[in-house]
């Protein structure tokens, strides 16, 4: 009887605090940098427009093949992948030279399609809809979530997990979903960043 009490107990008090006592929050941070210092590094699959001054005809706009190459008039087939942009125009401008007096060539990135798949975000397992999108600022877990439509009806909401690539490795954090969709505690309700991944796994039946 006293432990039917101590548990009654325990459990109205839970319910008083509005959040279980064995939660785990991450400190994450809120804000994701809009820019970078880094240098651009020219992929597969971008689309490069190559302008060379007062010639026209050697001005034109090409993608970055899968082997890694572009074709450019005069200058044949050049590597562009893995390069930057004021790297490759150096190359090129070199390689022009030999055909016209001092050429000033500028290489444009218009179209960063190698980063597609890098700055995405992904929700799988026990949700209604998994799903794989781009990353925009200011997306958060609940955004995603009601993005997936939801978790389904066999999903364990609070054993959910965000998947984090930090330059030290994977980090895993503890999602509480239920408790954002039905307890209104936020504070797992973490902002997003590019490659984050959030997986809801089944309950044990």
């Amino acid at each position: 009887m006293k432990n039917i009490i101590l548990m009654m107990l325990c459990a109205l008090a839970v319910a008083v605090s509005g959040c279980s006592p064995n939660r785990v929050f991450s400190d994450l941070p809120k804000e994701v940098p809009e820019y970078t210092k880094d240098v651009y590094q020219i992929g597969v699959g971008d689309q490069l427009q190559i302008v060379v001054w007062k010639n026209g005809d050697l001005s034109i706009g090409v993608p970055v093949r899968p082997d890694g190459k572009i074709s450019i008039p005069l200058a044949g087939d050049l590597f562009a992948a893995g390069k930057s942009a004021e790297a490759l125009a150096a190359e090129i401008t070199k390689e022009l030279e030999r055909y016209i007096r001092t050429p000033q060539v500028t290489v444009i990135v218009t179209g960063a399609n190698s980063m597609e798949f890098v700055n995405r975000v992904r929700i799988t397992g026990a949700v209604n809809g998994p799903q794989s999108m781009p990353y925009r600022k200011g997306m958060t877990v609940l955004d995603l979530v009601l993005l997936a439509g939801g978790v389904n009806e066999f999903g364990d909401a609070n054993d959910a997990k965000l998947y984090r690539l930090t330059d030290s490795g994977i980090e895993v954090h503890a999602v509480y979903l239920d408790d954002i969709l039905t307890g209104g505690d936020v504070r797992s309700n973490y902002t997003l960043m590019p490659s984050d991944i959030i997986t809801v796994p089944e309950k044990a039946f």
